[in-house]
């Protein structure tokens, strides 16, 4: 048997998946057009099609298409950046401090796998209706899991690396700055992604706090419509946007880090 290469393997792998997705929605074209299963059940691909066009052409609910996906969009990369912002350093400071971790390790846990649907009241509560409450919760949604793995990535740095910094009289700060931040940041990056998935699973949940737009808004009041079609598309884009920000996720560890995976 013999192994590729990473590079050796890509063109291959690609062709796998297309030709993988390319026999999922023929299977389902089929199914559509033998009418194994009810369009209201599962609409097949070329009626799901024709709803796409009529939404971009007219719109939903007088919104064009790319503004509910830009205003999602937008929601979900402020609560990223700030969720970034703030448990990046964080989880960097638990890492180093035992006495910091000790202290924060509990309430981090209890919030981390807590359901982020069941603060939507006290999200209305605290913030009101508008913006900021759905950014609040897929901030917290995201948050946890970022500072988990931030702190976990410290604590993963190699001790012969540690030791040849001091061996080489590296500051406290030299040692973080240039030994356990450059070691640390693959698998920051890889619970970044991680985080990401778990935030944009929240934005439905989000766009339920009184929203008038939005993706996740477009699926559950399609929903109450009935119209499944819509939904898919609904589904589709949600699914097609979260692989674009993880895509956009690797490439900047590509670009950032470079010695991701070499020792």
């Amino acid at each position: 048997m013999t192994f590729r290469g990473p590079k050796q393997g890509r063109p291959l792998g690609v062709a796998i998946s297309v030709i993988s997705v390319a026999a999922f929605v023929g299977l389902w074209y089929v199914c559509g057009r033998l009418k194994l299963m009810s369009t209201l059940i599962l609409p097949p691909p070329q009626e799901i099609w024709i709803s796409a066009v009529e939404i971009f052409q007219d719109g939903y609910h007088h919104i064009p298409l790319w503004q509910h996906v830009g205003i999602s969009l937008g929601r979900a990369m402020v609560a990223f950046f700030l969720a970034v912002l703030v448990g990046v350093p964080l989880g960097l400071a638990m890492g180093l401090s035992q006495v910091l971790s000790s202290a924060l390790e509990p309430f981090v846990q209890f919030f981390r796998p807590l359901p982020k649907i069941a603060l939507i009241p006290l999200a209305i509560l605290w913030l009101g209706i508008g913006e900021v409450s759905k950014i609040f919760l897929i901030f917290l949604s995201t948050l946890f899991t970022v500072v988990v793995g931030s702190a976990a990535s410290v604590k993963s740095v190699g001790e012969g690396k540690i030791r040849l910094g001091a061996a080489l009289g590296a500051t406290r700060f030299q040692m973080v700055w240039r030994i356990i931040l450059p070691a640390s940041l693959p698998e920051i990056f890889t619970s970044v992604r991680l985080a990401v998935g778990v935030g944009w699973t929240t934005l439905i949940a989000s766009e339920m706090v009184a929203a008038e737009s939005g993706m996740g808004w477009m699926v559950m009041n399609a929903s109450s419509y009935m119209r499944t079609d819509i939904v898919m598309l609904g589904i589709i884009l949600l699914g097609l946007a979260g692989y674009l920000l993880d895509y956009l996720l690797v490439v900047a560890e590509r670009v950032t880090v470079p010695w991701a995976g070499r020792e």
